[in-house]
């Protein structure tokens, strides 16, 4: 879908107003709870079988370091190293499945994707299963809990199948689903898509849906994509950086995805650059832009760190919240290429 022209520059103009405003009235925006830092000896060992069972509450749990280990996981972490499960992951839940498969979110799956790095209506697998193994690492980085994820059957952005994830309320109770061979079939520019249904609207608190291995920030540290103060949001582990910045003005730079409907999400990550931009129901979103030049309330706080330049290795789907929010989820039509690839099949 084509943007209007100017509008990208509407928003930032008005923004650096809202800005100078606030900074005018002396107003100071509190300094942002670190999402995500936790010491690095909290892995587990063992299988993962675990059910979700309902709204899981609790306090933020620091997050560990990802970047170096492989092991397999208890709800009990014990040990260091990032958590991989190859098929043991519990598929069953006893949560409430919403929504069902009609007519308005139906059609003929995503066509003339064959050729694309990554490209997954995840239809070839069995409902109740695992996604393909050919394409997906069922992961729960460092230690696991009441996370699931499995091929849903009843509810789907085309044909009959998704991906359904159950997401825990602690930072232990995550789940993702990991493919490590597209991005480096990619090159510099890095751009994806994916339909997602979230089943709740976001929360205050702070959460991811996606993820991505940068392996030149801070030796292997996450890019995440994900939600906090109700809106969508990247988040850089390795500094905490948001953007956009969570002050009033960037919040309402961002967009807000409706619950129980289908939202297409797409993202360019420019490492040459370096760059970022995300278009939602293709539109450009202004609050998730970074282009260089520090914008105040969307993305100064990102660029304060001068030498961020990614690297991607891998690319992650699921679920991972600080602030204890869970989440049924689902995931459709995903996909990775050099060029952009629009909402539509």
């Amino acid at each position: 879908m084509a943007e209007t022209p100017g509008t990208l520059q509407v928003a930032r103009e008005r923004a650096r107003g809202l800005g100078r405003g606030a900074r005018a009235m002396g107003w100071l925006l509190p300094a942002l709870t670190a999402c995500g830092q936790a010491p690095a000896d909290s892995a587990s060992e063992g299988t993962s079988a675990a059910t979700t069972t309902g709204t899981t509450t609790g306090t933020m749990t620091p997050e560990p370091d990802t970047s170096t280990g492989t092991s397999t996981s208890t709800s009990t972490p014990t040990s260091t190293g990032p958590t991989t499960t190859t098929g043991t992951t519990a598929a069953a839940t006893t949560g409430e499945t919403t929504g069902t498969t009609d007519a308005s979110t139906t059609g003929a799956p995503v066509e003339g994707c064959a050729d694309l790095p990554l490209c997954d209506d995840f239809e070839s697998a069995a409902a109740g299963g695992m996604p393909d193994p050919s394409l997906w690492m069922v992961t729960s980085p460092n230690c696991s809990g009441t996370g699931t994820l499995a091929i849903d059957g009843a509810v789907a952005h085309t044909g009959m199948q998704s991906l359904r994830v159950d997401g825990g309320g602690g930072y232990c109770d995550h789940v993702f689903v990991a493919n490590t061979e597209a991005i480096a079939a990619i090159g510099p520019q890095v751009y994806g898509r994916m339909w997602v249904r979230f089943e709740a609207a976001l929360g205050q608190g702070h959460v991811t849906f996606v993820t991505l291995r940068d392996s030149a920030d801070g030796g292997g540290k996450d890019l995440r994509m994900g939600g906090q103060s109700t809106i969508l949001m990247w988040n850089r582990e390795s500094d905490d950086a948001t953007l956009p910045a969570l002050s009033p003005a960037g919040i309402a730079l961002s967009v807000a995805p409706t619950p129980g409907e289908w939202t297409c999400v797409e993202f360019l990550i420019d490492s040459a650059a370096p760059a970022l931009t995300t278009w939602v129901d293709g539109t450009e979103v202004p609050g998730l832009v970074i282009d260089g030049e520090p914008t105040p309330d969307v993305d100064q706080q990102w660029l304060s760190k001068p030498d961020w330049q990614p690297s991607l290795v891998d690319f992650k789907l699921g679920w991972e919240s600080y602030g204890g929010q869970t989440m049924t989820l689902y995931f459709d039509d995903v996909a990775l290429a050099g060029e952009r690839i629009g909402c539509e099949p």
